[in-house]
């Protein structure tokens, strides 16, 4: 009876370490970008994702002044729009780090005009 027992103990430990590995894999593949580039979260961004190709998981680095900025994560209405609906998160720090979800993600800044400059990004995460 022991034997069968250590088996299925070793087979657990076993399980638990390809767990393991995989969750690793998938955060190893996802990559960081820095919105804006050097010039950070600023207005006319709304072209920064063009011509790159995002991921699930890939995280967005927003930069930029919190006196004056921020980050709220909103639908496609809100995107369109340039308003924030109910209950969306804000993001203040001036240094945000957000993961994407599958699909499609929108963020934009909801100070007063800074939308309608362009300060708002659309992304398509695989």
């Amino acid at each position: 009876m022991s034997l069968g027992r250590g088996s299925a103990s070793q087979a657990m430990v076993m399980l638990v370490v390809l767990l393991c590995l995989l969750l690793h894999l998938e955060h190893v593949h996802a990559a960081t970008y820095t919105v804006g580039d050097s010039g950070g979260w600023t207005f006319n961004t709304d072209s920064w994702p063009k011509g790159k190709r995002f991921r699930a998981g890939d995280v967005l680095i927003f930069n930029y002044d919190s006196t004056t900025h921020n980050v709220v994560a909103v639908d496609r209405a809100g995107y369109s729009s340039c308003t924030a609906p109910a209950g969306a998160k804000v993001y203040n720090t001036g240094k945000d780090q957000i993961k994407l979800g599958k699909g499609q993600n929108y963020f934009i800044c909801n100070f007063s005009g800074h939308c309608a400059s362009g300060m708002k990004v659309a992304i398509n995460a695989a």
